[in-house]
């Protein structure tokens, strides 16, 4: 646009790299979407995995804890001998 009304080759080379910086901004811009993008999916994709990581180490815990009544006995006694 410049070089249309100038007509010199400085007018020239100022316009492209206008143009070359406008087509930068837009590459640029584009590739944060695209990133923004794909880290938005990825949040999303481990969302699930939070609650899930939750549940097990409170699975863990509850195994790790000690029993809330004192285990049963197990075999055979024999009947106390009276004398």
């Amino acid at each position: 646009m410049l070089s249309a009304v100038l007509h010199s080759p400085r007018a020239i080379q100022a316009n492209i790299a206008i143009m070359r910086a406008f087509v930068k901004l837009r590459e640029t811009l584009a590739l944060h979407k695209e990133l923004a993008a794909k880290l938005q999916e990825l949040e999303q994709r481990i969302e699930g995995h939070d609650v899930q990581i939750t549940n097990i180490f409170d699975a863990i815990r509850q195994l790790m804890a000690p029993p809330s009544s004192p285990p049963r006995q197990i075999g055979f006694k024999p009947p106390s001998v009276e004398q």
